[in-house]
């Protein structure tokens, strides 16, 4: 299997240093949609869709002003996992699969693109998401717009093996595994993907920054307040970023971790 690092989506917030760590106040952050494309025996396999082209070309329908004017999305069309698919010379309809750490607008906006795709993702991530009467936060971050299309979708229940210590992993496809992170969302899950002879763990929004995996734990202060406010389990998403932690100091030499938004983390494996 061979995995492609794309960004789907940039987003540039205000507050340089209080996003990145780094620089200076004044300037505009970068964010990113990191996006695996996994090339398998049998066709492509997504891990998160990004922003689709819905999203691009009319954003009014699917991204909620607040959200836009918090995270000033780029909005290009060209980052957009369609446009990434064939500029690496496939088509969209080569994308058998798409496995989704969970249904956030910047994690979803591209199953439009993909409607022949089957779409893994947790049973409790898609109930908590599709529930009739959302509001507060809920409101913002599933904007069923993205998938009015009738998805095909696949649940998984967070029952199953185990890996690396976590439990209720389920195998979606061969080397590829739903390793439930609740807390993020109700039914947030990482991918866990074989490379050769080590893992790919896309561990989504269940940590903003790199720092946060160090022995030291360090986040920048409005990453810090973005994850409280989105957060649905603050208990379940603070351990799971302690089981983080342990995996990457005990088994390092094994498994890669990255994560949604941190473009050093996209950069250094791309």
């Amino acid at each position: 299997m061979k995995a492609h690092h794309l960004n789907c989506g940039t987003m540039r917030p205000f507050g340089g240093r209080l996003v990145t760590g780094e620089g200076s106040y004044l300037r505009a952050a970068e964010l990113v949609c990191h996006v695996l494309l996994l090339e398998t025996d049998d066709g492509l396999v997504l891990v998160d869709t990004g922003l689709g082209l819905g999203d691009v070309r009319r954003p009014d329908e699917t991204l909620m002003r607040r959200w836009r004017l918090m995270s000033r999305p780029v909005l290009d069309e060209a980052e957009t996992a369609v446009r990434r698919v064939e500029a690496l010379g496939f088509a969209a309809s080569d994308v058998t699969d798409v496995v989704l750490t969970h249904l956030d607008l910047d994690h979803g906006g591209g199953l439009r693109d993909f409607p022949n795709a089957r779409v893994h993702l947790s049973a409790e991530e898609l109930a908590a998401a599709t529930r009739p009467g959302r509001t507060g936060n809920d409101r913002v971050r599933y904007p069923d717009g993205q998938w009015r299309h009738g998805p095909r979708w696949a649940p998984h229940e967070a029952t199953g093996d185990e890996w690396f210590g976590f439990s209720g992993v389920r195998e979606v496809r061969p080397d590829v595994l739903l390793v439930p992170l609740f807390g993020h969302t109700l039914g947030h899950t990482g991918v866990a993907v074989r490379l050769g002879d080590r893992w790919l763990l896309h561990a989504g929004d269940s940590f903003f920054f790199r720092g946060e995996l160090d022995p030291r734990p360090h986040c920048p202060p409005a990453l810090t307040y973005m994850q409280g406010r989105m957060e649905a389990v603050r208990e379940l998403r603070l351990a799971n970023q302690d089981r983080l932690r342990e995996l990457v100091r005990e088994h390092g030499d094994s498994v890669d971790v990255v994560n949604a938004h941190d473009p050093v983390l996209l950069r250094r494996h791309a």
